[in-house]
């Protein structure tokens, strides 16, 4: 029960910023963004019987307490739906910084989505792999469809995932990223959604 995943952080040209479900991560309103081809999340999920917990390794180091538990939150999303109750090991490596600003929760929570869905046996159709994702990080949902991607906000849960809109090639954009400080953004996005409600602008987004 083991699968292994790729995927692509992406950039917004049209951001998605505040819920208004944070449980669920439905988003204030629709957003439109890219992949990123250089950069990338590799994940691998192994379910064994024998694991009487989930643990979570990231670059090889073993991680604990708020890293560990979103991941482990999200493995419960995934046993649910399976109606299976096995842990599993989660190891993942990003070939960029993460938590720096560049998208790392999308990648990883995409990759996270289609390797710990595949190990456990699901075969989820790419709508249903982008609200998956979506539920560990909101962007995430646009990680998994190719190209040029719109997440539409929907009414709720069953209709609030992102799809293609155009292939890679069918506009010329290239992204340039220069890192200039490879350490963790000082407010996280999920904290960054929570606090777009107190800007009097905020309205003007939806």
């Amino acid at each position: 029960m083991t699968a292994t995943a790729i995927a692509h952080p992406n950039i917004a040209f049209i951001k998605y910023w505040g819920n208004r479900d944070d449980a669920l991560r439905l988003p204030c309103n629709s957003s439109l963004s890219s992949n990123l081809a250089g950069l990338e999340t590799r994940t691998t999920v192994r379910f064994d019987p024998s694991y009487t917990e989930d643990r979570f390794s990231l670059a090889g180091k073993a991680q604990e307490g708020a890293s560990l538990k979103r991941v482990a939150d999200f493995l419960d999303l995934v046993r649910s739906t399976a109606k299976q109750d096995i842990y599993a090991q989660v190891d993942s490596t990003n070939n960029f910084p993460a938590g720096a600003g560049i998208a790392s929760s999308a990648s990883a929570f995409a990759a996270l989505a289609l390797a710990a869905s595949t190990a456990i046996g699901l075969n989820l159709s790419e709508s249903q792999l982008s609200r998956l994702a979506r539920r560990g990080s909101g962007s995430a949902s646009r990680s998994i469809p190719d190209g040029f991607v719109h997440w539409q906000a929907g009414e709720g849960d069953a209709d609030s995932f992102a799809y293609s809109i155009a292939p890679a090639d069918h506009w010329h954009l290239i992204d340039l990223i220069c890192v200039l400080d490879t350490g963790n953004k000082a407010v996280g996005s999920t904290a960054g959604h929570a606090l777009a409600h107190t800007s009097h602008l905020h309205a003007l987004r939806q």
